[in-house]
């Protein structure tokens, strides 16, 4: 049965969604009324750059945005720059962390939308984001967060956090893949995101995809039910993992901040090559990155590790990885063993 529809066949589907749409906004401190579904965080991302540009009066003014963001916002903000938006990306320090007083700096009378994302996808650091929404609404401007790294894995409560939009992603929580959500908070105008139909309040028409829907708020619920004991016990992981490494000897960084995503590890060893590293660890059973996972396909250094700075001789040698509940002790320090006889 379609959800949007008026038959009887229709009623349980309805009730489905509109029970993940509350279950969902009690997970992240939201209103139900606040969280609209997408196809996934990309979408999400943007549908609340343009939707606010889209709703500026003339069409223009600046939009603001860090050097280390997915590259579903920072194509975003290439593609309203094309528009005659003024695009400003802001620099990041070494550990990828964004300071609230260079973003003051920055802000201008017509900034229409700052968006910083809470955790980054590749270093997992964790961005001051209170504190960049109270500057950003000092100004009168909007302020959105790329949720996608986060949700799930650490607290995220919208209010506390003051953001205007948050955009997240269920596979990132081990929900259905092609499924998200952009939550809004209650008064914020923006445009559309597609035409066409009466469905999300209005804001997105199409069907909705009841199963992914479903399948992502019990994701989301499973997930915080565990977030306490999942945080403890992927930081213990990684600790490990990196007590393993530094008993080899080799010589590596830890890239980005110590507050970062659990289980989260960004590892420049000197005088690799990340690429060689990444295939030699699969042919062992190890499935690492070099960078962001959308980007697999093309072999270059990362924006994230050239932003913030890794010196050349280790910046080639740049791998990710990214631990989870299936892992253990005995993964942790497989994985390091590896690295080591590749390596050595």
């Amino acid at each position: 049965g379609n959800p949007s529809t008026l038959y009887s066949l229709a009623r349980k589907p309805r009730k489905a969604v509109a029970s993940a749409r509350e279950r969902i906004a009690a997970c992240i401190g939201a209103k139900p009324e606040e969280i609209h579904f997408t196809s996934g965080g990309t979408e999400a991302d943007n549908w609340a750059l343009e939707g606010a540009a889209f709703c500026s009066p003339d069409r223009q003014g600046q939009i603001v945005t860090s050097s280390i963001e997915h590259h579903a916002v920072l194509h975003t903000c290439d593609f309203l720059g094309r528009l005659g938006y003024c695009i400003d990306l802001l620099p990041v320090n070494q550990d990828g962390t964004v300071a609230a007083s260079v973003l003051e700096e920055l802000l201008r009378e017509d900034t229409i939308l700052v968006s910083i994302m809470l955790a980054n996808n590749e270093i997992g650091t964790i961005q001051p984001i209170r504190e960049l929404a109270e500057v950003t609404h000092r100004h009168k401007s909007l302020f959105h967060t790329d949720g996608v790294q986060a949700v799930g894995h650490i607290p995220v409560d919208v209010k506390e956090l003051g953001v205007d939009m948050l955009s997240a992603s269920a596979h990132k929580f081990n929900g259905p893949k092609g499924c998200g959500f952009l939550y809004i908070r209650d008064g914020i105008a923006i445009e559309p995101l597609m035409h066409g139909g009466a469905q999300e309040h209005g804001r997105r028409a199409g069907t909705e995809n009841v199963a992914g829907i479903v399948g992502m708020a019990t994701a989301l619920e499973e997930h915080q039910k565990q977030l306490k004991h999942e945080m403890t016990y992927l930081c213990g992981l990684a600790d490990i993992l990196l007590g393993h490494l530094r008993e080899t000897g080799l010589d590596f960084l830890v890239n980005g901040s110590s507050n970062r995503i659990p289980g989260s590890l960004s590892l420049s060893f000197r005088g690799a090559d990340g690429e060689m590293l990444l295939h030699r660890l699969d042919l062992m059973g190890t499935a690492v990155a070099t960078g962001s996972a959308c980007d697999s396909k093309a072999a270059v250094l990362s924006h994230v590790i050239q932003a913030i700075g890794v010196p050349d001789d280790y910046k080639h040698g740049t791998v990710r990885i990214t631990l989870g509940m299936d892992n253990n002790e005995k993964d942790a320090r497989t994985i390091a063993g590896q690295i080591a006889r590749i390596l050595k």
